[in-house]
């Protein structure tokens, strides 16, 4: 049986696609090359949003490392004070002791108890500023006296009136000292 073509479609078929080419297309894909005002617009809006969620990204790990810091530094602390509530028990026990004990087993007991305190903060890398016949150094000592000394160097630390510390390189607590000077 012989085909049938019809004639108009074959006319309107290349017709038809260049109409449908020029007109405008509605659709979100084409709609850039139709209105490039809309196509900034759409931008924008795109770059906003992506702005408010990078935002609420960065505000969420600030908040998290906020909390993570928190809980490290109260475990930390935690630590720290679980070691000091053994001298809190000897102190105790040292304070029910009756009053009219011997001396010297008092001072026994507070000089355990000493070591027991100078032992924790070593683990703990807390180390002792030494400072008596050192030269007077304004970053780790507190002067609070000066005396005039022919015995001494200028400035020169007579003598330690409240014990410094140190964690590491950090100053915990400067010693305060007296200092020597001439004449």
């Amino acid at each position: 049986m012989p085909e049938h073509f019809d004639d108009t479609d074959q006319a309107a078929g290349p017709a038809e696609a260049a109409v449908t080419d020029a007109a405008p297309d509605t659709s979100a894909d084409a709609a850039p090359a139709a209105d490039p005002l809309e196509a900034l617009r759409r931008e924008k809006a795109a770059l906003e949003d992506r702005l408010l969620r990078l935002a609420a990204e960065f505000d969420n790990y600030r908040k998290r490392v906020d909390r993570d810091r928190r809980d490290q530094a109260e475990s930390a602390l935690a630590a720290a004070l679980e070691d000091l509530l053994p001298l809190v028990d000897d102190l105790d026990r040292a304070l029910e002791a009756p009053a009219g004990s011997d001396a010297a087993i008092f001072r026994k007991g507070v000089e355990l108890i000493h070591r027991q305190m100078t032992e924790l903060l070593r683990k703990r890398g807390v180390t002792t500023i030494d400072a008596v016949g050192a030269d007077f150094d304004p970053h780790l000592h507190q002067a609070v006296m000066h005396e005039v000394s022919g015995a001494h160097r200028d400035g020169e630390v007579m003598a330690e009136l409240r014990r410094g510390y140190m964690l590491g390189d950090r100053l915990l607590r400067p010693a305060m000292v007296k200092v020597a000077r001439r004449e």
